[in-house]
């Protein structure tokens, strides 16, 4: 079923407009110019163009995009908050909205009567607010200001309150937008849990986030939104991975098409370097539970030489996370011949963290040292984490640390 329709969904801004004409020569000469003609300097922006796409009933799906894409306007469309200059969105249920910080609060009004207020624009009776009253308090944290008018709220505290009326009230349409970047990791966490509580409960969820980790772990569906029209709809891995590839010059292949423009010297050039999974998809996206793939290929062109390739992973803060060497019984210390060779290396499954990361490749002769070449950044992938539970996360929603992420063997014992 669907819950949300959007058909040629548009949104124009004018800006540089004029001020309303107060002298008479200004509405004389506005009273002779030609119909349809703007005004000199007037500029026009489309936020949104000819948008189209549903959302079906229990779907969670991620709006993706740089700053100024479109995204939340979009999220004000459907929110009702501002009016679209063409097209239409049709929407099923109540709608939970989590804008900009203090939305839909009233200034003068306390946290608790807030919570009243929203919910009865909710459409809610006032008996289904009670029902709910405690856990949103507890959720939000803020049971001391419970009673101080909101306008003395902090950015934080305003988040939480928003966050936990929209989310506990059983909106059938939840939309939460970057805000969650204001409040502190331990809630951030307590968000992302709560969204996936509210989708598997079978209400729709809309989430725009400049996080793909989070896009990836809580979406099965994402949106890429640029210059205000749809680029891709597709499953959130895919969407994620072009996304991603497109702020940088960096994919999961590179390939030098002839030997004089390839990194190298006399002896080796490098030709390409691919990152792939076991089914040999060359997506930039990888699933934490399945291996990795890191693949040199280069051209040998001198006889007898001795060669090590390797390569270093890097993760976004440019941390070595491990640096690997080709220690194959076949070649290793052994004179080669002149060709095309290809080095294979497998990351195993459940042992990089989810993020992102780049891939530097060398190949090196190492008595006397002599390095061939050095790719820095050469191919770069992202790894995404589900939330099946099947993985070292578990059953926990939220962000954890580290590069590195191993399901280890664990053993507990009662001991009394």
């Amino acid at each position: 079923m669907e819950i949300i329709k959007v058909e040629n969904l548009s949104k124009k801004y004018v800006l540089n407009r004029k001020k309303a004409n107060n002298t008479l020569r200004d509405i004389f000469t506005n009273f002779f110019r030609p119909a349809g003609k703007s005004v000199k300097n007037e500029r026009i922006l489309w936020a949104l163009r000819d948008i189209n796409f549903s959302v079906g009933e229990g779907e969670t799906v991620g709006l993706v995009g740089n700053n100024g894409a479109g995204k939340s306007t979009l999220l004000k469309i459907l929110s009702q908050i501002i009016k679209p200059t063409g097209g239409e969105a049709v929407l099923h249920g109540r709608v939970g909205s989590l804008l900009e910080v203090g939305t839909g609060f009233h200034q003068e009004l306390s946290g608790r009567e807030n919570i009243f207020l929203n919910g009865a624009v909710l459409g809610m009776k006032r008996t289904e607010i009670e029902k709910k009253f405690d856990e949103i308090v507890a959720f939000s944290e803020i049971e001391k200001f419970l009673d101080t008018p909101v306008k003395f709220y902090s950015s934080g505290m305003y988040m939480r309150l928003a966050f936990a009326i929209a989310a506990h009230l059983e909106p059938e349409i939840l939309m939460v937008d970057e805000v969650l970047a204001v409040g502190d990791l331990a809630f951030q966490r307590k968000c992302l849990n709560k969204m996936r509580d509210v989708s598997q409960h079978g209400r729709t969820v809309l989430f725009v986030s400049h996080n793909m980790q989070a896009i990836t772990r809580l979406c099965s569906r994402a949106i890429w939104i640029e210059n205000g029209e749809i680029k891709q709809d597709a499953p959130a891995k895919d969407v994620v991975s072009n996304y991603l590839n497109s702020q940088s010059e960096t994919s999961s292949e590179k390939v030098w098409r002839s030997s004089p423009d390839a990194p190298g010297n006399e002896i080796a050039r490098l030709r390409r370097v691919r990152v792939f999974d076991e089914k040999d998809n060359k997506d930039s996206a990888f699933d934490i539970r399945r291996p990795v793939f890191v693949e040199i290929t280069y051209q040998v062109l001198q006889n007898e030489q001795i060669l090590m390739p390797s390569f270093e992973i890097y993760n976004e803060e440019s941390v070595c996370v491990f640096t690997s060497n080709d220690l194959d019984k076949t070649w290793r210390n052994k004179p080669r011949t002149k060709g095309i060779y290809t080095s294979t290396a497998r990351i195993p499954a459940n042992f990089l963290a989810e993020g992102n990361f780049f891939v530097s490749v060398s190949l090196a002769t190492y008595e006397p040292l002599n390095v061939h070449f050095a790719e820095r950044d050469a191919v770069a992938f992202l790894i995404i984490d589900s939330l099946d539970g099947d993985s070292a996360r578990g059953d926990f929603g939220g962000q954890i640390n580290g590069v590195v992420r191993p399901i280890l063997d664990w053993e507990t014992k009662f001991v009394e």
